[in-house]
């Protein structure tokens, strides 16, 4: 790996988008995973009220995110003073190529009722290191993740329970937040447990919906993901994210299916 980061800042909110940011579909185009990350930066930064948590992400995905130079603004739609909605948009080539929306909550400690995720998983350490692509698989965003399977993978077609770490940093010079690290990896759920020949078949998502429970702890993020293939062209994948401690939060993305 060349570069040292997914992007290199060079201000009033301008990144270049190193190769490491390239998709396993087209060396030009960016896997959603940093841009979903770049955009929760942003949103991280815009929020009022910087002891809240963040509920819900969604990423909509307007358009191939180009491997370039890329800017980010964000704003708050609706303040409040529990419950605030908050907005980014990223944009390449003077258009917008993606957009997210986000809840941003500040409510009060309910640790003693904390109930309802589910059991941890077994931990990285028992994990299977993944190396290397699956052929026909371009580098880049893949090799800039650390991977580790307990089931399945990106090797493997079905469902698949794996460990991702980032290798490099979000932003050149900065330590990823939590939330930052989740965002990079929940965007792989339909990578990680697709059913069909890459080759033969796209199964692009056209938006990443997160649903948080806490902020996740460490560097290791895990992927228990699923993907559902309907009959008209259309699937979902979910994922139930992990930190080492637990159950962090779900994923879901909605694919449009077709023959290559």
């Amino acid at each position: 790996m060349g570069s040292t980061a997914f992007y290199l800042p060079l201000g009033d909110d301008r990144y270049a988008s190193t190769e490491l940011t390239a998709g396993p579909w087209s060396a030009e185009s960016q896997h959603l995973g940093p841009p979903s990350a770049l955009l929760v930066r942003e949103l991280e930064r815009a929020a009022p009220h910087p002891h809240g948590s963040f509920a819900r992400v969604t990423v909509e995905i307007l358009g191939p995110v180009p491997v370039a130079e890329v800017a980010v603004r964000a704003k708050v739609e609706r303040p409040g003073r529990s419950v605030e909605l908050l907005s980014a948009e990223l944009v390449a080539g003077g258009r917008p190529v993606a957009r997210a929306s986000a809840w941003h909550l500040i409510g009060p400690d309910t640790s003693a009722v904390s109930a309802g995720f589910g059991d941890p998983l077994r931990s990285p350490e028992q994990a299977e290191p993944i190396f290397g692509r699956p052929e026909g698989w371009l580098p880049g965003y893949l090799d800039a993740m650390e991977w580790a399977s307990l089931r399945g993978g990106i090797q493997e077609s079905g469902p698949a329970t794996v460990w991702v770490r980032q290798r490099v940093p979000l932003v050149d010079g900065e330590r990823p937040s939590g939330l930052q690290r989740l965002l990079t990896v929940a965007d792989s759920g339909n990578g990680v447990s697709n059913r069909l020949d890459l080759r033969k078949w796209l199964f692009i998502n056209t938006e990443l919906t997160v649903h948080v429970w806490r902020e996740p702890k460490g560097e290791w993020i895990g992927l228990d993901a699923n993907t559902a293939i309907g009959p008209n062209g259309v699937g979902t994948a979910t994922s139930v994210l992990h930190d080492v401690d637990g159950p962090v939060g779900r994923g879901a993305q909605a694919l449009l299916v077709r023959p290559r």
